[in-house]
């Protein structure tokens, strides 16, 4: 069933998914027949072939609605050097932090060391190399996730430091 079939539907595809991501997030902090995928993310980090490995984290990749495109996430927060200043980061790699009854969404930016210096991240890359260093950046955005047709899971990493 496509988007715009779902409009008249309380929830979504995507906010369903990202609520298990949440809560199995949730498990391992405080059998799908797919290698790859979501539901199999979701495995590997409550128990399944990697569980309790350390894993914290499913990134996630969001694609809008519409375009098809990756959403690119923009996000800031204070500099260290303790003045009025801020830094703006950049990511199509999340963290589910929080999804409410509405399909609101708290999602953490996810950077790799690289990009966290350069500001730029990229999908064009061996996965890999995309998720290998993923790292918690503590910045959030919020998002409506009716606004999302398609979510991709990464394997499961540990992201949070």
């Amino acid at each position: 069933m496509g988007c715009k079939e779902r409009k008249n539907d309380v929830e979504s595809c995507v906010c369903d998914i990202l609520r298990d991501i949440k809560a199995a997030q949730d498990d391992v902090v405080g059998n799908n027949c797919c290698d790859s995928g979501c539901r199999q993310s979701i495995d590997d980090l409550v128990g399944g072939a990697g569980g309790g490995n350390g894993r914290d984290t499913i990134p996630v990749i969001l694609y809008c609605e519409g375009t098809c495109k990756p959403f690119k996430g923009f996000g800031g927060k204070r500099c260290e050097n303790g003045s009025d200043d801020f830094d703006v980061k950049e990511s199509f790699f999340f963290r589910v932090k929080d999804v409410d009854d509405d399909c609101c969404a708290t999602l953490e930016l996810l950077l790799s060391p690289s990009e966290d210096d350069k500001h730029d991240c990229k999908l064009d890359c061996p996965a890999e190399q995309c998720t290998e260093d993923l790292s918690s950046t503590g910045i959030c955005i919020t998002v409506d996730l009716n606004c999302f047709c398609h979510v991709t899971c990464l394997p499961a990493i540990s992201a949070m430091f």
